[in-house]
């Protein structure tokens, strides 16, 4: 698999443990699809433009470009995502006297407010597929109020709307 999500040769990213050179295989699976549904969109146009006789016509180069910059918009917001979760991996892998940083078992009280925010986000993200469950779950972690303080609500409110 070929790496272009992140340039690995930048010297932030140069010295990736195996789990967040995971992340980053990951994150390079979903770029992948992403450009292979594009690509896929894009030839769906062009043989329909070509049924109809208009394959030349400015329509297909302004509908492809509308797409392109819609692959390109999920594109950099994986990737953004994937730069935030190596960051915080590196975080998490540091740890105190009770062992390594991990939510809930050792929560990490150095974090700013909004890095909380995405560890218990990560958390509850990965803990089941379940969307009812997990919002249950999270209803009933007290521990998730008093870390996240005024960001409790604003991640109750986005894995509410995973369950509808």
């Amino acid at each position: 698999m070929d790496i272009d999500i992140i340039d690995l040769s930048d010297p932030a990213y140069q010295d990736l443990s195996p789990v967040q050179l995971a992340m980053v295989r990951a994150a390079q699976t979903k770029k992948n699809t992403i450009v292979a549904e594009n690509n896929a969109e894009k030839r769906k146009i062009f043989y329909f433009m070509l049924s109809n006789n208009t394959a030349r016509s400015d329509i297909r180069t302004f509908e492809e470009a509308r797409l392109d910059a819609l692959a390109e918009e999920k594109i950099d917001a994986v990737r953004e995502d994937l730069i935030q979760q190596i960051h915080f991996e590196a975080i998490a892998s540091e740890g105190n006297d009770a062992g390594p940083y991990r939510y809930p078992e050792n929560p990490n009280y150095n974090l700013s407010a909004s890095q909380r925010f995405l560890v218990v986000r990560n958390y509850y993200m990965d803990v089941t597929s379940d969307a009812a469950v997990r919002l249950q779950m999270y209803t009933m972690d007290t521990l998730a109020r008093a870390y996240l303080g005024e960001y409790y609500q604003t991640l109750y409110e986005i894995l509410a709307q995973y369950v509808n």
